[in-house]
């Protein structure tokens, strides 16, 4: 029997990579384990990963996953860019996460992503707003429940059912403070799992949007003005902040973050300075703080960790355009050089 297998890749566009995929009919003789998944080329030059003259590029197979959308065995496939010679392609940040998990396995650092979108109608404006003008103010939209309050919720629970069935490690969703815009939660798993799912949480997301005629958009501001932008807040735990005494490790944690404010933000996503402004929830892209409970802090620590003396860290800086791979691996190797020392 024919198995449908979708490649799935992250391409070269600047400044926010997009997702990529195609299908590969194969007989399921073969298997359908990583292991069994054959190597695969496709067009750089359509990509912004190649130049026409020299325009190969290989996918390399790195999760498999169940595709609850076509059923059946069909199968999604999170792969790698590489180049022809078998080295990682400049756009293939997984293989650098991939070392940053090796290298600091001991200390077991585990991820949840929180991804913030905004379904879009095909004229750009928000599900939810009026055809001219805005909505009531911020207010009644975050986790709403009627008419009034929330749109998209077909395609919310769709897509959860989907992530659950491909077997993402999905936590929760919910709606978020403007109109038409929606939360996912992935996680706790390690570095390269949290990285791998999110991408293919985001596929699912895209491809059962297609369905109803709907936009997905990720990025930092998808509304100018007074409405919160698009984040994805990243919590992170080490071995010793899970244990007893583990808030000494936390407030270590964001002390060394710190530190290293500017390196992280640079790579926190396209459009970071129009989301953290101060205002809405965020602190200022150019100042660095942490505390319990405070939401407006660039990394906050749950109170239930206060209390707990032990836990995790929520770094809020992050948008909803990152590229998990590159925020998974500096907060590891930012955080987990720092406890070597």
């Amino acid at each position: 029997m024919a198995i449908k297998a979708e490649y799935i890749w992250i391409d070269g566009t600047e400044p926010t990579p997009q997702l990529r995929s195609k299908t590969k009919i194969m007989d399921d003789d073969n298997g359908v384990e990583l292991a069994d998944m054959p190597l695969w080329g496709f067009d750089g030059s359509s990509t912004n990963q190649a130049t026409g003259d020299k325009s190969d590029c290989v996918l390399k197979p790195a999760r498999v996953f169940p595709d609850p959308i076509r059923g059946g065995n069909s199968i999604l496939v999170m792969c790698e860019v590489m180049l022809v010679d078998g080295k990682a392609h400049p756009t293939n940040t997984r293989a650098a996460a991939a070392r940053a998990a090796k290298k600091y396995k001991k200390y077991e650092p585990m991820f949840g992503i929180e991804q913030e979108y905004t379904m879009l109608k095909p004229d750009g404006s928000p599900l939810g707003f009026p055809d001219n003008g805005f909505p009531a103010p911020q207010g009644p939209y975050y986790c709403g429940v009627g008419e009034i309050a929330i749109t998209g919720r077909d395609i919310a629970e769709d897509h959860m059912d989907a992530c659950l069935e491909a077997g993402v490690t999905l936590s929760g969703i919910n709606a978020e403070v403007m109109p038409g815009q929606w939360e996912f939660q992935v996680g706790p798993v390690g570095l390269l799992e949290v990285a791998d799912e999110l991408w293919i949480g985001r596929y699912l997301l895209h491809r059962i949007a297609e369905e109803y005629g709907v936009i997905i958009d990720i990025n930092a501001k998808p509304v100018k003005g007074d409405w919160n932008g698009a984040g994805a807040h990243t919590n992170f735990s080490t071995k010793e902040m899970r244990e007893d005494g583990g808030m000494a490790h936390i407030e270590a944690g964001c002390v060394a973050l710190g530190k290293k404010a500017a390196l992280h933000i640079a790579n926190y996503g396209a459009g970071v300075e129009e989301r953290l402004t101060g205002a809405h929830e965020t602190q200022r892209h150019d100042q660095f703080s942490y505390g319990v409970s405070d939401r407006g802090a660039s990394v906050r620590i749950p109170w239930q960790c206060s209390i707990d003396g032990k836990g995790y860290l929520e770094d809020r800086r992050p948008n909803g355009n990152i590229d998990p791979y590159t925020v998974a691996r500096l907060m590891t190797e930012t955080i987990c050089s720092a406890m070597k020392k």
